[in-house]
């Protein structure tokens, strides 16, 4: 009989010990479950992310609200003087163009229509000066300016760079909101971009993409001396969106939106912008001197290939070669001679035309530049004084 008892007693005490043993692995286990969900919470966020790579947010609201309340629609038109000015002009030139010209709806009709259009801009300071493309303005003498909390004011037009196809105008508005600006040379292709604007007449739409490209040229300005380095992004642009903003990530401007390549007149895959570093020297000079103070290397130049790299025995596949020098210019003085090919400005790569267009833009006018040539097979620095022309 108590080897009965003592047969039960001990099953008893060793089924207490299974079950707080079964509680106690029930109690990890759980423990690991919660661990595991919010480790693969956070990896969903985050996979993909190089190691030391800058993670991007969950969402892009904090860097749109920020963006949003510095992006302007603009209403651009053109005055009954202005278009009749433009008419005379017109008929100066041709004078049986008038009786073609699309301001016609008959021969009776001898009043021109006047032209007016919309776009977007970015404010530039708090007290009031605002970018934006020179398509969106340059026609006009009118322009009325929307801000973000549906305030409608006057703003004059303060000057204009239509070879890189900036403008600047002017509102009377103090603690406007302004944006930090980011360094669009140190931007890589990969990295996430918003672009803020007015497409459409749709106010204040945010659209994101990433940076697919930089330093193209499009050949879509059409003056001489144009400075095209744009920023191609796949964030989605329309008409309207022109001078709107580009910014990063965090909210910092990028660029100016600027132009789309489409043959429909929409978006059709990618959009084009100007870089701020660009832009932030020509609209400092508009401001301060009504228009920009040009830095000039004085060269013609093109675009290093692999045919004309065999062609010469070169042993590089990239960079800008200089065809001629201008006589009495900035690098003819400095002991640059054609032939030369230019692979870097300040310690930075160069490899095409619009990525050295975009450098020397960006410089002032008195700057010493470095300048890194590849001559007879060697690389050599050269300090070049910029003049103005």
């Amino acid at each position: 009989m108590k080897q009965l008892l003592s047969l039960i007693a001990a099953g008893i005490i060793g089924g207490l010990i299974t079950l707080g043993g079964f509680q106690l692995l029930l109690e990890k286990n759980t423990t690991l479950h919660n661990d595991s969900s919010h480790f693969s919470k956070k990896i969903k966020k985050e996979v993909n992310v190089p190691a030391g790579a800058k993670i991007a947010p969950f969402d892009f609201a904090d860097a749109a609200d920020i963006a949003k309340q510095s992006v302007v629609h603009i209403r651009a038109a053109e005055s009954q003087d202005l278009a009749q000015q433009r008419r005379q002009n017109q008929q100066n030139n041709d004078p049986f163009g008038g009786f073609f010209d699309s301001d016609f709806f008959s021969p009776f009709d001898f009043v021109p229509r006047q032209k007016e259009g919309t776009g977007s801009g970015v404010i530039y300071s708090r007290d009031g000066y605002i970018v934006t493309n020179n398509h969106v303005i340059g026609f006009a003498d009118e322009v009325e300016v929307t801000l973000y909390d549906n305030r409608t004011v006057a703003a004059k037009i303060v000057g204009t760079y239509p070879a890189a196809d900036l403008a600047v105008v002017k509102i009377e508005e103090d603690n406007l909101p302004v944006l930090d600006h980011a360094d669009s040379d140190a931007a890589r292709v990969g990295e996430w971009v918003l672009a803020v604007g007015n497409p459409l007449e749709l106010n204040s739409t945010v659209t994101a993409g990433i940076i697919s490209a930089k330093g193209r040229n499009l050949d879509i300005i059409q003056e001489h001396d144009r400075i095209e380095s744009f920023i191609q992004t796949d964030a989605v642009v329309n008409p309207g969106n022109s001078g709107g903003a580009l910014v990063d990530a965090q909210g910092n401007l990028l660029g100016i939106n600027t132009a789309i390549k489409t043959q429909t007149g929409f978006y059709a895959g990618y959009s084009f912008a100007i870089p701020v570093n660009l832009m932030k020297k020509i609209v400092d000079d508009i401001i301060e001197h009504g228009d920009y103070q040009r830095a000039y290397l004085g060269i013609n130049i093109f675009d290093l290939d692999n045919d004309y790299a065999v062609e010469m025995g070169l042993d590089l596949s990239q960079g800008v070669v200089i065809d001629e020098l201008v006589n009495g210019g900035s690098a003819q003085y400095a002991g640059l001679l054609p032939g030369d090919v230019i692979v870097g400005v300040n310690n930075k790569e160069v490899r095409n035309v619009p990525e050295l267009q975009e450098l020397i833009g960006s410089a002032k006018v008195g700057d010493t530049i470095s300048i890194m040539i590849y001559r007879n097979g060697k690389t050599k620095e050269i300090p070049v004084y910029l003049k103005n022309g």
